[in-house]
């Protein structure tokens, strides 16, 4: 068998796997993330989201809506030496995002049906 056969044969079967792929996978919300900060932003921003008193104060305060908080949550960086994740029940994660040219911190209390913010910041550089 010649080199030019094999490479047809691979590129026949190669396409009818991404054919068969995109036909299983079309429509589902598969998604890879690795890293442990992809992973920890997922699993809190997948969940119910809760405020205390002090945090609705602060959001308001700082003029965020609950567009913005969700979206820091699911952009923003997670800072593993400040966190608490392996605190039981519920790990405590601080989350940094920059928000209209300033920097704001969460931190959130991550359970396993909700997360709660329990607290909210404007970094100061």
């Amino acid at each position: 068998m010649k080199l030019i056969q094999r490479v047809g044969y691979y590129l026949t079967g190669f396409s009818i796997g991404l054919v068969m792929l995109i036909f299983f996978l079309n429509g589902k919300k598969a998604s890879c993330s690795y890293f442990p900060n992809a992973r920890v932003v997922k699993n809190i921003s997948t969940k119910k989201i809760i405020f205390n008193s002090e945090t609705a104060r602060k959001a308001v305060e700082f003029r965020l809506d609950t567009t913005q908080i969700r979206d820091i949550l699911k952009r923003g960086d997670v800072d593993f030496v400040a966190s608490e994740q392996r605190k039981k029940p519920c790990g405590i994660y601080y989350i940094t995002s920059v928000v209209e040219n300033k920097e704001m911190a969460f931190t959130v209390k991550n359970c396993d049906s909700l997360a709660t913010i329990i607290q909210i910041a404007k970094e100061t550089n």
